[in-house]
């Protein structure tokens, strides 16, 4: 007979400093992707051919972050070393930050953008499985409310690192390495948090006798097919504002900076967490984790409309900030509650990187969509098709969302 899901509880302290070295991740692309690289790419490049370049070096960074994840997600499962494959993609990963100074035609920078996305994701793959092995489903929804402030913390290091005269475009990289060494470190030093993961069986098997019956068993697979596509709709999104909001921003209006792109950036994400994290532990008290995620998907739906149909700088800040506000919650709430629904403990670093596709496949289809539309019909084209995606992934949430 299968044993059910464990309802054992873990510290506070573990989960806080886990959420902090999740934010280490965020520090370690969020500064780089959105403002780093795309000054350099500028500089090297110009504006105008500067969204192919990132266009390009978006879809082979994908790729590379897609295979990366699901392979060392998968090494850590048969390893069953979390922990030491996060200690060297850390170490890894901020040591190539030091090496983009050193490209300067669009082949040197996607060879190097592939090598630390290999390195990075094999720092994030066996951190995302973790807290799958040690985080108990009640806890879930605080948990991604706790992820919420990870962007947040990102895009802040990216205000900081663009400080006018902290640091030249070289020191930053390695002011930004600092910051991820600092957040991650320390939860790789505390003591093992108490382990409340299920025994290494194919527990769906265990969820079909919790829930009840087969026939809720084959609801909660439902449910996690939904959860994948609905995350990538709005995922699609995202990854357009998050690598072309500096260059939509210059299109409205030409003196808006690299520094104050940045400040608009972190003040979404680091004001949209104290919310995740409210709605992350509604959602536990209440038992409805999809509740709020239907709900941000409609609200980042009219947050696009607006942005495509903004004919001012301060409205299409004020757009942005619902767009962001609402996506940065769904995204931080769908992964504390993804690990409610993967079907195998023994296997949860290989199929969380079957959910990560999420995150990278948007990077494979959004460039081709932003060349095909943006030099046409502008931004607002795009802004439109992502809110028809985001209202679609409220729609596929939505039967869900007084069921579980």
């Amino acid at each position: 007979m299968t044993e059910p899901l464990p309802t054992a509880r873990q510290s506070q302290r573990f989960l806080l400093l886990y959420a902090l070295a999740w934010a280490g991740g965020s520090v370690a692309y969020v500064p780089f992707l959105t403002i780093l690289l795309p000054v350099r790419v500028s500089l090297l490049a110009g504006d105008a051919a500067g969204v192919s370049w990132l266009a390009y070096i978006a879809f082979a960074g994908a790729i590379a972050a897609s295979a990366a994840f699901i392979g060392f997600g998968y090494l850590s499962d048969i390893t069953r070393r979390r922990k030491e494959w996060v200690w060297l993609g850390l170490v890894l990963s901020c040591g190539l930050l030091a090496l983009f100074r050193e490209a300067e035609t669009l082949p040197a920078l996607i060879a190097i953008i592939i090598a630390w996305q290999l390195a990075l994701n094999m720092m994030l793959a066996p951190l995302a499985a973790w807290a799958g092995d040690c985080v108990a489903d009640a806890q879930m929804g605080s948990l991604g409310g706790l992820l919420a402030f990870a962007p947040g913390l990102g895009a802040l290091a990216g205000a900081f690192v663009t400080l006018p005269g902290l640091a030249s475009a070289d020191t930053r990289l390695v002011l930004v390495g600092a910051l991820v060494i600092c957040c991650v470190v320390p939860v790789l030093l505390v003591t093992p948090p108490t382990k409340v993961s299920e025994p290494a069986v194919a527990n769906e098997a265990a969820r079909a006798s919790s829930l009840g019956s087969p026939a809720l068993a084959a609801e909660g697979r439902g449910a996690m097919r939904r959860m994948w596509f609905a995350r990538l709709a709005v995922q699609i999104a995202e990854a357009a504002l998050f690598s072309y909001l500096y260059f939509w921003f210059r299109s409205i209006d030409p003196e808006m900076g690299d520094n104050r792109t940045a400040r608009v950036f972190s003040v979404v994400l680091i004001l949209s967490a104290p919310i995740a994290l409210w709605a992350g532990r509604w959602a536990d008290r209440t038992s409805r984790p999809f509740t709020p995620l239907v709900a941000c998907a409609f609200v980042s739906a009219a947050g696009l409309i607006g942005m495509a149909l903004a004919p001012t700088l301060p409205v299409a800040i004020a757009t942005y900030a619902v767009f962001g506000f609402a996506t940065s919650i769904f995204l931080a709430l769908h992964s504390g509650q993804t690990l409610r629904v993967l079907p195998r403990s023994d296997r949860r670093g290989r199929d969380l990187g079957l959910f990560n596709l999420t995150n990278t496949v948007p990077s494979l289809i959004m460039p081709w969509f932003t060349l095909a539309l943006v030099p046409q019909f502008g931004f607002a084209a795009l802004f439109l098709l992502f809110s028809a995606l985001s209202l679609g992934a409220g729609l596929l949430l939505r039967p869900y969302a007084r069921q579980f």
